[in-house]
């Protein structure tokens, strides 16, 4: 079966739906959430990060349609790993699995177990070990970026946007209250798995976590995971170079094991796209050859994944029939 493809007045209209949706399941989700918390002595909620939900797909064709609070910028957090890996991936080719797994880890996102037992090398990038080291890498990089710029250039050159910003807040409390991912480091340095002084790995590691974007930008942001040969071949890529694509066939195959911590197996079999989620409740998922798609609201689940993020995510893919699996529908 050929899957749906739907026009930007098609798309428009999901869109909306999908929001009104989210937004009339929002009070139960909270009421759920709400029971669990306290049944096991876990902060309560609040009510008013489940009255917030916005969602931008920026398509292959190059359209961008938006809904909800898509306006409103949040840190994006781990989602910024996905761009890092890019520019290392790009600068060291499969080298860059010498010092990297790619494996789904089953820990905390945080855990120094899995770091200690495979003697320095993390289980995957999108752990904070492995985008440590995947900062390391970075920090490493000859040219006109500074250390702790190479992301955010590379952003801007998605986005064509000179003015992102970064979150105080974030920038404050990841440099002050590091000291875990200072311990990763030290445990990676340790077995000669980190390259440069722990300092300027975890400078360039938080303003990376502290750029700010909103729906639509990173939806812009995430395009370079969509195209495909025949454009490069044909002059109508985005001058990234040959190979492109196929590194973003391994991105997103990381993406669709890893980039949502534990709660990775359930949203593959819930929503079926390569995505990678951030704790300042943004999502970045991808229709391959298709579309990408960003979704934000600051409720998290216990995995730390946007709860109205992923309901959004879940309904726009049963919507439009996208999904790595196969389409469902002719």
């Amino acid at each position: 079966m050929k899957p749906f493809l739907p026009d930007t007045d098609q798309l428009k209209t999901i869109l909306t739906d999908v929001v009104e949706e989210v937004r009339e399941r929002a009070p139960g989700l909270h009421e759920t959430a709400r029971q669990a918390a306290e049944e096991n002595d876990r902060p309560v909620p609040r009510k008013g990060d489940f009255e917030r939900f916005g969602i931008a797909v920026f398509t292959r064709e190059g359209d961008l349609v938006s809904a909800g609070n898509a306006g409103t910028g949040f840190p994006i957090q781990s989602i910024s790993k996905v761009f890092a890996l890019e520019v290392a991936f790009a600068a060291l080719g499969e080298r860059i699995w010498e010092r990297l797994g790619r494996e789904p880890s089953g820990d905390a996102f945080n855990s120094i177990i899995d770091l200690e037992r495979d003697k320095g090398v993390p289980r995957n990038p999108f752990i904070n070990a492995g985008a440590l080291v995947v900062c390391d890498i970075l920090v490493g990089l000859e040219g006109r970026a500074g250390p702790n710029r190479h992301v955010l250039d590379f952003l801007k050159s998605q986005i064509d946007d000179e003015t992102i910003a970064f979150d105080d807040g974030v920038m404050e409390s990841d440099q002050k209250g590091g000291d875990l991912n200072r311990s990763l480091m030290y445990m990676a340095k340790h077995h000669g798995n980190l390259r440069h002084e722990v300092e300027a790995v975890m400078d360039a590691y938080v303003h990376q976590c502290a750029i700010t974007l909103d729906c639509r930008g990173l939806a812009k942001a995430g395009r370079f995971l969509m195209h495909d040969d025949v454009e490069e071949e044909h002059g109508r890529g985005d001058g990234r170079g040959i190979g492109a694509s196929r590194r973003a066939r391994r991105i997103l195959a990381i993406m669709m094991l890893c980039g949502l911590y534990n709660g990775a197996g359930d949203f593959a079999y819930r929503v079926g796209l390569p995505a990678k989620s951030g704790v300042g409740g943004g999502i970045l998922a991808v229709a391959p050859h298709r579309a990408s798609i960003a979704v934000w609201s600051p409720a998290l689940d216990p995995m730390g994944n946007s709860r109205l993020g992923t309901l959004g995510l879940e309904l726009l893919a049963r919507r439009t029939d996208w999904s790595v699996f196969g389409a469902a529908r002719s």
